[in-house]
């Protein structure tokens, strides 16, 4: 199977297991936002490690560790994906997963804008239409939810820029994820020994409870997975429009299963939005583009 090919398969699989695990971070409120983070960081360290050992891919990861310029780039990409795992597993458990859906609706537009600047990529008239139509939803969202979506706003650019850094570095897929758990597990360590009042505090207090724990490795790891695949193997314009496959499941998880509120206001956002989603894949099926043309290869 051709790289664009797996790329796209990849991406598809990401998208969609993060439209359904609100339902997953719902089961493990009984930890803070903080609590979860830590521990799917641990547990997906564990993970990955035990990959590394199982494939024999010491060498790569020993390189990589001792690269000054790698350390930088997945010390980077590792901040801006704890600060997107934080804030969306705070909505998350404060009945805000619409809102959330929203900023996911809004990062591939953010994907656009990022291609143009960092990797030349170029659009059409219709989506540059696109964009100001997601733009006015956002802006109809200001009243809507009594202040401007910050929630939203802040979790699409932090995911866009997460999938810019993965782009450049040219490491794996695998590798950079277990460089990122790498640096990002002391911090996890640190929180897990001064936050939480107690060993037994920290997987919930029994034993079904610590299994859920230590299934938010796997819940974290696999569609990170798919998608540092993907960002490697395709256009980020190409992995925008895929991305909306996760926040129309995470809309219809917060709405029909935990009864947010989608007021009159909210719709009309939304409805904006969706028009700029259908401008997008119209002009994507009238412009058929190479899958790779974006792809930026690693030194």
């Amino acid at each position: 199977m051709d790289a664009g090919r797996s790329g796209v398969m990849a991406a598809v699989a990401a998208f969609s297991l993060w439209g359904v695990l609100p339902l997953f971070w719902k089961t493990l409120g009984f930890l803070t936002p903080g609590g979860i983070v830590a521990q799917r960081t641990l547990w997906s360290l564990l993970l990955l490690l035990a990959m590394t050992l199982g494939l024999r891919e010491w060498s790569a990861l020993r390189g990589a560790l001792r690269s000054p310029r790698l350390l930088a780039w997945h010390g980077l990409s590792g901040a801006l994906l704890a600060s997107n795992w934080l804030l969306y597993i705070w909505a998350t458990l404060n009945d805000r997963i619409i809102e959330g859906a929203l900023g996911y609706y809004l990062n591939p537009f953010f994907n656009l804008l990022f291609g143009v600047i960092w990797f030349g990529e170029r659009h059409s008239t219709m989506r540059l239409w696109a964009i100001g139509l997601a733009l006015a939803g956002v802006a109809i969202q200001i009243p809507a939810v009594g202040g401007f979506p910050w929630v939203a706003v802040t979790l699409a650019v932090t995911f866009s820029l997460y999938a810019v850094v993965r782009k450049v570095s040219p490491l794996e897929s695998r590798a950079g994820l277990t460089l990122e758990t790498c640096l990002m597990a002391p911090f996890a360590l640190v929180w897990l020994c001064f936050a939480m009042p107690s060993a037994s505090a920290a997987f919930g207090g029994g034993l079904g409870n610590g299994l859920l724990v230590a299934a938010s490795g796997l819940a974290t790891l696999l569609p990170l997975w798919f998608f540092g695949h993907a960002a490697r193997n395709i256009r980020l314009a190409t992995l925008g429009m895929l991305q909306f496959i996760g926040p129309s499941l995470q809309l219809v998880i917060g709405r029909a299963v935990y009864g947010e509120p989608l007021d009159p206001g909210r719709l009309v956002s939304f409805a904006l939005i969706w028009l700029a989603i259908a401008l997008y894949a119209a002009d994507a099926v009238r412009r058929p583009v190479n899958p790779l043309a974006g792809r930026v290869r690693g030194g």
